[in-house]
């Protein structure tokens, strides 16, 4: 492992912390949001006190120079993920991402001969929106069913894309990596069969940006949507690749200021692509906390960030396999799952065993994680989540385990 990750820890303030009677901070709810290095915050801050003003047409020393850093912050997050500035439109989040592309694309484009599949392990962001717009538009809304082990069923993908009814898929969205189990799809795989039948393809990679190298052009979909706060980026701020081909299909969904060519009483014509997705003013500061983040993990290497992962991955599956009473969630072979291990106590609510883990410095995640049609497939109340970034250590993962064994105290579990 490199020195630069081995040692990143430092480099993020708040995990020097110390809550519950000085107990240090154990912070593994990074699938729900990660922790901000030093230099993400210094960058933000420093935009804000030297540089801020509006982009574009401000005739002013200000204004020149946020544009500026506004477009080389876009070049910097494009090229984290392979693609040009021109590929890349910046949103909040990735469930705004993923609902530009269902009104800005789908509804336009969705007949009643048409289908649209997704997946059964889907957060709600990739999941809700295709199922409001087949309602619209009549589409037919389908899902691909996952495994006992929590693995796509490719079978039933080929079933559902090789159709007798008549009907013709139009769209695939997937996610690449749940935020739940941690399933790690063969999303290529997966873009190529979807192509093999005309269907364009929409990656959800909310969860892969943070701990996968992500090459667009190789991946070959349509669109990989992402979140700035899952990968050390601030809040409010994340986007989308999107294809030459899908780009020129999609119409504004926000209009107004920034996003026009010409405006008259009777016609408004919009500006070149990205531009036209572009309504007021963008958020400047957000764009470069992200450009920094994205800069940040290309120093520490997206492979090495990747190996990393593993490791903890394969440790924390055998160090809470241990565990008696626990039953853990989504496949056993470390390389299908990425960035995250959730799990089942016997007889005890996740929210109670969060809270008792929280008693111990330890933050985790406890509920359905916003995938209830995975939950109520396999009957889980709730399930709770351990998840990793680039800070997080194998000591993180002991301080766990020995958490699950006061719950287990609590509770008598023996």
């Amino acid at each position: 492992m490199n020195t630069q990750l081995q040692n990143c820890r430092a480099d993020f303030p708040i995990l020097s912390r110390e809550i519950h009677d000085q107990k240090p901070l154990v912070y593994l709810d990074s699938a729900a949001t990660s922790q901000k290095p030093k230099v993400v915050l210094d960058a933000i801050q420093e935009y804000y006190q030297l540089h801020n003003a509006n982009v574009h047409r401000g005739i002013h020393v200000l204004g020149d120079e946020s544009t500026h850093i506004f477009h080389e912050s876009r070049q910097r997050i494009a090229q984290f993920f392979g693609a040009t500035e021109n590929q890349l439109i910046l949103t909040r989040n990735t469930t705004e991402a993923l609902n530009l592309i269902a009104w800005g694309w789908a509804l336009d484009h969705l007949s009643e001969k048409d289908v649209v599949i997704t997946t059964e392990m889907e957060h709600h962001s990739n999941f809700v929106p295709w199922q409001e717009v087949c309602k619209r538009t009549g589409a037919k809304f389908e899902v691909v069913s996952v495994t006992q082990e929590g693995l796509l069923d490719l079978q039933d993908l080929s079933l559902k894309l090789h159709r007798k009814d008549g009907l013709r898929v139009k769209l695939v969205a997937v996610v690449h990596v749940s935020n739940a189990i941690g399933t790690r799809n063969p999303v290529e795989l997966i873009a190529k069969m979807a192509h093999e039948v005309g269907a364009m393809v929409v990656i959800d990679g909310a969860q892969s940006a943070p701990h996968l190298p992500i090459s667009f052009p190789s991946l070959g979909a349509d669109v990989f949507a992402f979140s700035g706060h899952k990968m050390l980026g601030p809040m409010g701020i994340g986007g989308m690749i999107v294809s030459q081909h899908m780009l020129e299909q999609m119409n504004p969904v926000l209009f107004g200021g920034g996003m026009i060519d010409e405006v008259t009483t009777d016609l408004t014509t919009y500006a070149d692509l990205p531009d036209r997705f572009i309504a007021g003013t963008p958020d400047v500061a957000g764009a470069v906390g992200l450009a920094k983040a994205c800069a940040y993990l290309t120093h520490l290497n997206m492979n090495d960030v990747e190996q990393y992962d593993r490791e903890l991955v394969v440790y924390t599956l055998e160090k809470i396999s241990a565990v008696e009473h626990v039953k853990i969630l989504g496949s056993l072979d470390s390389n299908k799952r990425v960035g995250s291990v959730a799990f089942l106590l016997d007889g005890v609510h996740a929210h109670d065993v969060a809270q008792v883990l929280d008693s111990e410095g330890v933050a985790v995640r406890s509920g359905h994680h916003c995938t209830m049609p995975l939950h109520r497939k396999f009957a889980w109340a709730a399930s709770t989540r351990a998840s990793f970034s680039v800070y997080s250590t194998k000591t993180d993962v002991d301080v766990l385990v020995s958490g699950l064994e006061k719950v287990k105290s609590v509770f008598n579990l023996g």
